[in-house]
């Protein structure tokens, strides 16, 4: 079999291939290190690596393992890379900042431990921004990861390595997290699934905050049917979680096949007022009439986010100053001004200012939920802005409106956010450019598996998802 039919199969496919011994994980393992020999100087996505034989030597062991007939996961034989903010066994974790240049975990995170569980062969670590913050991926150790699509734009972030590494065939899945859209960003710009599950859903571990709803690990992939796959190995209930949702992970084992006749869909271009650039509205535009072929009732219609910023702001800064208070106190002149401008807005609040978002994202969600009980999903944009040019830290305007700070021009991920729901980025089209768009598809409280069957008959419909980036060409 050729390396780019490999290297371009669904997990699914893949996985299965590989159970009934039609591909060896030696086979597997080599067309993807193959691919990231030849692909990855271009992109630079995928920026720690074990050698290739030790890659090599994991696959045999997944062979020899397989052919004893024990019992295999399923993601059995499948390469994966992990994102550089997630704690790695033995394996140099940085967060992209020069503080953590040389960290090397005890520990694996959660999401990394049943990603191996299931069967997935760990090869190396993504691209990030700093500590995370902004979705555009680029550190002072390791540079900036560039759009496949076009490599004088960004890739988006914070998960930008990993969904890099996804479209350029480089790995078949990849976990990542979202804060403000950072699963849900670069896999819009990135023609690749990003699905921010409900808080919860995949247990996060280690935190320093256990309770905090905000922010979420979770899967991406080339493919809707992928996602779910990720999800039989990672989702399910664990004890180090506090808010870790008790359903089992075997729920997205299900068929996601469904008839969406008469479903009532929300459809929100805009989130109530916010700017977005014409090129993104138009790529939406042209695929609304999907969700009425569906069957779907489609209605104009945009929850009440009032306050929506503010909640964000606070909640998040609040956050920075808890993460990085000591760093800003003792490594200054190592942070860059995003991260010390989040820091001190964190540092100057209140104990008001933090109870008072805290009651607003009460009646937020309250809102919300009267909204979501008369339309099962909302459809709006992923981010605001399609790929901008990669020199360029974030957008400062939007049809010449003055943004007021660096991640302004993602407010209708972050709107989401806020209210708890489960969101995912699914290919849309493609500006004039040729640069990536996706659609936000969010579901109702806990509703992940909902969300995964509209986006995947959306998907499926559309086939947008298999237009490949011509850097890998």
């Amino acid at each position: 079999m050729e390396r780019d039919e490999i290297c371009f199969m669904d997990a699914v496919e893949l996985a299965a291939r590989i159970r009934d011994r039609e591909l060896s994980a030696r086979e597997v393992m080599a067309a993807h290190l193959d691919q990231i020999a030849r692909v990855n100087p271009k992109v630079n996505a995928i920026i720690t690596r074990i050698t290739d034989d030790e890659a090599l030597a994991l696959a045999d062991a997944a062979d020899r393992k397989l052919a004893s007939g024990a019992e295999v996961g399923p993601l059995h034989g499948l390469p994966v890379a992990h994102k550089d903010l997630a704690p790695t066994k033995g394996m140099r974790t940085t967060q992209g900042s020069p503080l953590h240049a040389n960290d090397i975990p005890e520990v694996d995170a959660l999401i990394v431990e049943r990603l191996k569980a299931g069967g997935a062969l760990t090869i190396g670590k993504t691209n990030v921004p700093e500590f995370g913050a902004g979705s555009q991926t680029f550190n002072p150790i390791f540079g900036a990861t560039l759009n496949p699509y076009d490599t004088s734009k960004t890739c988006g972030g914070s998960s930008g390595g990993a969904a890099v590494s996804l479209a350029c065939g480089m790995v078949p899945i990849a976990d990542g997290s979202d804060l403000g859209g950072s699963l849900r960003n670069p896999g819009n710009f990135n023609n690749v699934v990003g699905f921010r599950v409900s808080p919860g859903r995949v247990p996060n571990w280690p935190s320093s905050l256990p309770w905090w709803p905000l922010s979420v690990v979770g899967p991406m992939a080339r493919s809707v049917r992928d996602v779910a796959l990720m999800l039989t190995a990672i989702a399910g209930p664990d004890r180090r979680s506090p808010i870790a949702i008790e359903q089992p992970a075997s729920l997205f084992a299900s068929p996601l096949e469904r008839d969406f006749k008469g479903v009532r869909v929300a459809w929100s271009p805009d989130l109530g007022g916010l700017p977005v650039d014409p090129r993104v509205t138009a790529v939406l535009e042209s695929q609304r009439h999907v969700f009425a072929d569906l069957g779907c009732d489609v209605v104009e219609a945009t929850p009440d986010f009032t306050d929506a910023e503010e909640i964000f702001q606070t909640l998040r800064a609040w956050s920075f100053a808890q993460a990085h208070e000591s760093d800003l106190r003792d490594h200054r002149d190592q942070l860059k001004d995003t991260v010390i401008w989040n820091t001190e807005q964190g540092i100057g609040l209140s104990g008001l200012d933090v109870s008072q978002a805290e009651m607003k994202r009460g009646q937020l969600y309250a809102r919300m939920m009267e909204f979501m009980d008369t339309h099962e999903y909302l459809l709006c944009p992923v981010n605001q802005v399609p790929p901008f040019d990669v020199s360029k830290p974030y957008p400062t305007e939007i049809n010449g409106i003055e943004l007021d700070n660096y991640i302004a021009w993602m407010r209708s991920c972050y709107y989401i956010t806020v209210t708890g729901l489960p969101a995912i980025s699914v290919p849309c089209g493609f500006t004039p450019e040729g640069l990536p768009v996706g659609i936000q598809i969010v579901g109702r409280h806990h509703n992940d598996f909902g969300v995964l069957q509209l986006a995947y008959v959306f998907e499926q419909t559309t086939q947008v998802g298999k237009r490949r980036p011509p850097v890998v060409e």
